[in-house]
């Protein structure tokens, strides 16, 4: 009970008699892994010091540990285009090759496999269109750009001051009518 296999080729040893990993070893063996000498690169986390009676609790070491994302994912609309052009393009190529094949062989299906090249040549420019367009609506549906030099700021800071003046010019027209006139200029 010295040793337990994990994934094939990594090992943890851990106290005799204990299944478990203290939270400090598993801490440390995440940080600074030890390379064992015959496990073939595979990684060897050795607890030092037996686990005390007093620490209850037990941390079983993860499988792996998550990194913040470097960049954020597509939205859901733009991935699909996407996986749709990488799988179009992926025909192309393929009809391509077989295309050249069937031309450098000469068999009678080079013919039409240039033809359905062609055609499919067509069909992933679409697709790469397609996910271009896609990113470009849903940016403008979704993404609005807060900078300071965004159009859509500028635009929004007008309508604003706009309904500002319409709301003020209301406000003042009532007050006149409330005073009964007075303030206006005569008509004579």
């Amino acid at each position: 009970m010295g040793s337990d296999k994990v994934m094939g080729t990594a090992e943890r040893q851990v106290a005799p008699g204990n299944d478990t990993v203290t939270p400090r070893a598993a801490a440390a063996a995440v940080r600074a892994p030890e390379r064992g000498p015959g496990a073939g690169g595979g990684v060897t986390v050795t607890e030092r010091k037996p686990v005390a009676k007093d620490e209850e609790r037990t941390y079983h070491r993860p499988l792996w540990v998550e990194e913040p994302a470097r960049r954020r994912r597509l939205p859901d609309p733009v991935r699909t285009a996407a996986v749709r052009a990488v799988l179009i393009i992926a025909v192309t190529l393929i009809q391509a090759m077989v295309a050249v094949l069937c031309t450098l062989a000469g068999s009678w299906l080079a013919f039409p496999m240039v033809l359905s090249s062609v055609a499919s040549t067509v069909a992933a420019t679409w697709g790469v269109l397609d996910v271009w367009v896609t990113r470009q609506v849903w940016s403008q549906r979704n993404g609005v750009v807060s900078a300071p030099s965004s159009t859509a700021r500028a635009l929004r800071r007008e309508r604003r001051r706009a309904r500002r003046e319409a709301r003020a010019a209301e406000r003042t027209q009532a007050r006149i009518r409330r005073r009964g006139g007075a303030g206006q200029l005569s008509h004579s």
